[in-house]
């Protein structure tokens, strides 16, 4: 077995085996994602699949028409904007609810492989390390003069998971077993390993928020092999294939070895939901049987095994060094290493390699979970998750959790990781499409509140859910932001046109149809509902439904702008353009409270919390960039004032987004603050689902998720994006270095952040300053001048396709 780590790796230690799942070490390859415990006698490695979701393709087609029937439409829907101006919110809110449908369908667990090791001596754990640059995590145990050493990835080139055991100076004993939390359909064991079949529940939406006890609903009740379904067939294969020296047997469902030296393992999937994520770019493809999916997974397996570990772990470094090397940032001395977590991250003695530390995972969390052509895009969790049922059905939050999982992707170098969230909004258009057409009378598409694997489109809730989050139409309008930012990063015109041109345009056909004039002559939003903030209506009640909220506005000006930037770019005379033009200028634009902040709702409505931890209306402010210092230095204050008013501390996605919000304002030393606070341990066990102390604070989990609470993995990826926000921030054709430097983060260096209008950025800074800077196009024509900014320091300079220049710390060309 030969080493796998370089000196310039960062790696994370943990001294010990897992104890609980929150302890695990996450590897993933965009499909198959799994949580290594490690251990001696006894070791887990927890599987999941991203194609693997509750529910059917049909559930959201079916879902609408239920809602149809119960009286929901646009007739129903003129009384709700009736009872919203006359200020009748009970009738409002009672209206709203009738268009709610069920809850979102859920990602689910696959299964658990067990290893149990037996030597003739006990044997000693000396650790377990996850590398951050190459996704494999390496254990070492010592029965006496012998060691045994395991490595575990994520393999993406093979599209397996591999497991590598070798032993020094002696032989050990392995057993496996592969078991599923799901209803087993077959089972087949041999000496070249295990493979199972499962039933995937049909439904598995909960009953309303809080009910997520009653059980997940299969196609077939019974627990035999059963009839092939027509249509889509909810069914999942999953196997396990193993090359040993040692003597094999295979019985009772399980498999072991004595007298090995050595062993690769491999796994691989097969699931219903994959065929139906790749119709979506192959239309007409028929789903596999069930014994096609059988074999499917075995061959897969059997395949990534004939390779060999010394192949695999080549091609695989070959291919996640590629993506994670691109890009690094360095916060103070220490970029390279092992690190115990509990000692050196948790205990909060030097947060600058915190800072390094949580930039790289976010980085290889998202590597892990979102590829090109693997799969759906990153989940609530990731491709992580161990319940049956998870927190908020680990599905997609579109009212920032999604949007915050890829604030990361171009500016770190993650571009690739970007492109299944694409692959989402078209399922989501897809099927927003008819929902818009007959409950809002609307062209284009909608999506709402959440969505899952299916492109669910309705608002969910279950006709009792609280109309300040359930009854949000914004969801497509803030996510298309990322068709247009894929395009400013990389300039990639056949993306905007093939790609972004269809949803942006759907998109802004949508919001032109359900704008609607004011007794001003402007255009609002009604109703209109700011997540997930109530105010106090004149009654003293406790209400949501208004109308143009400011972060509705700035959602809708943004698409607006960014729609006839792409026309331009495409070279399009679309009619819709036309009416673009003419609706932005009546647009409301955002205001100042009597108290000094920056209004959340039309009106200077009071708060029902004013320390709430969604921040709705600075949307227009990170990450739509409408509001800043220079251009709008008063609403820039007044946004600010929010912040203030906010407080500090929330959970992991809010502080990220508090942090990049301070970054983006030019405030560095509290954005630090902020990040001390988001980076300590979590203070309860996180299976209560509740603080002991009753705040509503998160924190890290011992492998550094990040906790809602519970785990929620947005929080981590929103830490990377912030943290690149305080070093470098692109806009139009401005990048500034710079921008929110801590002073007590002194010292650093980052390698290869992206910058819109296709460049890349490095930069060293010491004692506080810039030293060095190197820009280099690396797509765009080059023809626009691009404008440095440092400081007090700006200069102009044009740089050619496929090349850069170099300066010194007073943005003067380097010698």
């Amino acid at each position: 077995m030969k080493p796998v780590s370089t000196p310039d790796d960062l790696r994370l230690h943990w001294a010990r085996p897992a104890a609980d799942w929150h302890e695990a070490a996450p590897v993933g390859n965009g499909r198959l994602g799994a949580m290594v415990f490690g251990g001696v006698e006894t070791a887990r490695i927890q599987l999941n699949d991203s194609t693997l979701w509750s529910g059917t393709p049909e559930g959201p087609a079916q879902a609408l028409d239920a809602v149809r029937a119960a009286g929901a439409g646009p007739e129903r829907f003129a009384e709700i904007r009736a009872a919203v101006t006359a200020g009748d919110h009970p009738r409002a809110e009672a209206l709203v609810m009738s268009f709610e449908g069920d809850y979102t369908q859920e990602f689910l667990p696959f299964a658990d492989l067990t290893m149990r090791l037996e030597a003739a001596e006990p044997g000693s754990f000396t650790g377990r390390t996850l590398n951050l640059d190459n996704g494999v995590v390496e254990e070492e145990i010592r029965y006496g003069a012998r060691t045994l050493r395991r490595q575990t990835w994520a393999d993406r080139p093979a599209g397996a998971l591999c497991v590598e055991i070798a032993v020094t100076d002696g032989q050990v004993d392995l057993a496996l077993d592969l078991g599923s939390p799901l209803r087993e359909l077959h089972r087949e064991t041999g000496e070249s390993g295990i493979l199972i079949g499962v039933a995937v529940p049909v439904d598995g939406a909960p009953l309303h928020e809080e009910a997520v006890a009653q059980p997940l609903r299969y196609a077939d009740e019974s627990t035999s092999e059963g009839p092939e379904r027509a249509g889509y067939d909810p069914y999942a294969a999953l196997a396990v294939r193993v090359d040993t020296d040692g003597d094999v047997t295979a019985r009772d469902g399980g498999w072991a070895v004595r007298g090995m030296t050595r062993a690769l393992i491999t796994v691989a999937s097969s699931t219903a939901g994959a065929d139906f994520w790749s119709r979506t770019h192959t239309p007409g493809q028929d789903g596999r049987t069930r014994a096609g999916h059988r074999a499917h997974a075995a061959t897969r397996a059997e395949l990534a095994l004939a390779q060999g570990a010394e192949q695999l772990m080549t091609e695989h470094q070959w291919d996640l060094r590629a993506l994670l090397g691109a890009t690094s940032l360095r916060v103070g001395q220490r970029g390279s290493g092992t690190f115990d977590v509990e000692r050196d991250l948790l205990s909060g003695a030097d947060d600058a390699l915190a800072a390094t530390v949580m930039f790289q995972l976010g980085r290889y969390l998202l590597a892990s979970a979102s590829r090109a052509g693997a799969g759906p895009p990153a989940n609530l969790q990731g491709i992580w998750n161990a319940e049956l049922r998870p927190p908020w059905s680990s599905n997609y939050t579109v009212n920032i959790n999604t949007e915050m999982n890829y604030w990361a992707a171009e500016v770190t170098g993650l571009g690739d990781c970007h492109l299944p969230l694409f692959d989402l909004l078209d399922r989501a258009a897809e099927n927003g499409a008819p929902v818009a057409r007959e409950l809002y009378a609307a062209r284009g598409w909608v999506t709402h509140h959440n969505t899952d694997m299916w492109g669910w489109s309705l608002p969910v809730g279950g006709q009792h859910g609280n109309p300040s989050w359930a009854f949000w139409l914004m969801g497509g309008a803030w996510l298309v932001q990322h068709v247009w930012d894929r395009y400013d990063f990389t300039r990639d015109a056949d993306f905007l046109r093939e790609r972004g041109w269809p949803l942006l345009s759907g998109q802004a056909a949508f919001c032109l149809d359900w704008l609607v004039e004011g007794d001003d002559g402007q255009l609002d939003t009604l109703p209109s509902t700011s997540p997930e903030n109530l105010f106090r209506s004149a009654a003293g009640t406790p209400a949501s439904l208004t109308r143009s909220t400011t972060m509705d506005m700035g959602l809708i000006r943004a698409l607006f702008e960014r729609c006839l930037a792409a026309a331009d770019v495409l070279a399009i005379d679309d009619p819709l353009c036309t009416e673009i033009r003419a609706a932005l200028p009546r647009l409301r634009t955002p205001a100042v409270t009597e108290g000094g902040w920056l209004q959340e709702w039309a009106t200077d409505l009071p708060e029902v919390d004013p320390a709430h931890r969604h921040m709705s209306q600075l949307v227009t402010v990170y990450p739509l960039g409408q509001i800043d210092p220079d251009t709008t230095p008063e609403l820039a204050a007044a946004a600010r004032t929010v912040l203030d008013r906010r407080g500090p501390g929330a959970m992991g996605w809010s502080w990220a987004w508090k942090i990049a919000l301070r970054a983006r304002l030019g405030d560095g030393d509290i954005a630090r603050d902020l990040f001390l606070e988001a980076v300590r341990p979590l203070s309860y066990d996180p299976a209560e689902h509740a603080p002991v102390d009753g705040s509503r604070w998160g924190g890290l989990l011992p492998n550094l998720f990040s906790s809602h609470p519970p785990f929620q993995i947005d929080g981590n990826f929103g830490f990377t994006a912030a943290l690149a926000e305080l070093v470098v921030q692109s806009h139009g054709e401005t990048i500034t270095l710079l921008p929110a430097l801590p002073a007590r983060w002194a010292v650093g260096q980052a390698r290869g952040l992206r910058c819109r209008g296709g460049l890349e950025t490095d930069l060293d800074w010491q004692d506080g300053t810039l030293t060095s800077v190197t820009v280099r196009r690396i797509s765009g024509d080059g023809t626009a001048p691009v404008r440095l900014r440092h400081g007090d320091a700006l200069v102009s300079v044009r740089i050619a396709a496929g090349q850069e220049i170099v300066l010194d710390g007073k943005l003067a060309p380097a010698c």
